[in-house]
């Protein structure tokens, strides 16, 4: 073996442990495809500095979440549930291959599609009544609120904006992430906004009740509405993500198209979430997972 034929994972304390003792199931499926096209496998500590050796050692390396530093590095990370993976030469969703592939809509297997879906709701969303629409735009925040990333059309706090002013009529819930840490410039900004909006609350958390009730969701990428799917909640996008396939799309609409058009969507979300999940997606819950697995690593380019 030479010394070029290793693949070595940059995993977090615990992640890394688990890896060792075989005991996390993606990992060891990959670890199995990448020792069965005759790579030796390491499992090193995941920090900035190790992370930057690797672009000198010889071999290739995955990275869980993190970008790649150079071309023999890819990432991988779960696709926003388990078993649900993908390995990418990017961390950026928007650049993935599914991303980039376009969904059949007119070749959608029927039964298996509505089976899956209907599985996958009940396993992610036991408790949960029927979805109703009463009359209220839903819009989960995620951090940054003041600042225009290159990745999106506008700043979350001018997309909130927006959606004040292109639709006038229904009550906006903005929702702060529970697991970011805001600044007291954007929570007063936000709240000066909502005093000078009555139809604006804000809150944090809510998800479940929110996805169940909202007429539609607004947001910049947030893979809360990937789980809008499931409440056949269609979606406003102001940013760039890998499912972004059925909503609508600021980039392509403009503000005013995307927002008008977002409520009168009615997609095959059954069939998209079967073909996001079950085809395009690595499902480590599967039997076809290490060919799967397989499929990905020579995609980027990976000698197997």
């Amino acid at each position: 073996m030479t010394k070029a034929r290793i693949a070595r994972f940059y995993l977090d304390d615990g992640l890394r442990q688990n890896a060792v003792a075989g005991a996390h199931n993606f990992i060891a499926k990959v670890s199995t495809v990448l020792r069965g096209a005759g790579y030796g496998v390491q499992y090193c500590p995941n920090t900035p500095a190790e992370r930057a050796k690797s672009a000198h050692r010889p071999g290739y390396s995955l990275f869980h979440m993190d970008a790649p530093l150079q071309d023999r590095t890819l990432t991988f990370r779960r696709v926003y549930h388990y078993p649900f993976w993908a390995i990418e030469p990017s961390n950026k969703r928007w650049e993935w291959h599914v991303a980039q592939a376009d969904f059949a809509s007119h070749n959608v297997p029927r039964k298996p599609a509505d089976r899956f879906y209907n599985f996958w709701r009940k396993r992610l969303f036991p408790d949960i009544p029927a979805p109703t629409k009463q009359g209220l735009v839903y819009v989960p925040l995620q951090g940054r609120l003041l600042d225009h990333r290159s990745f999106q059309q506008c700043s979350p706090l001018d997309m909130v904006r927006a959606v004040l002013d292109h639709d006038p009529d229904r009550p906006v819930v903005a929702t702060f992430h529970p697991k970011e840490t805001y600044s007291s410039t954007e929570i007063s900004t936000f709240r000066a906004l909502a005093q000078e909006n009555p139809r604006l609350t804000l809150r944090t958390g809510g998800m479940l009740e929110m996805l169940a009730n909202c007429d539609y969701i607004v947001t910049q990428n947030s893979g809360v509405a990937f789980d809008g799917m499931f409440f056949a909640k269609p979606t406003v996008l102001f940013g760039e993500i890998d499912f972004h396939h059925i909503s609508a799309k600021v980039s392509e609409l403009g503000v005013a198209g995307a927002i008008k058009t977002a409520p009168t969507l009615t997609p095959d979300y059954a069939g998209y979430v079967h073909w996001f999940w079950q085809v395009m997606s690595i499902n480590a819950g599967r039997p076809e997972a290490e060919r799967h697995i397989h499929a990905a690593l020579s995609r980027a380019g990976w000698p197997m």
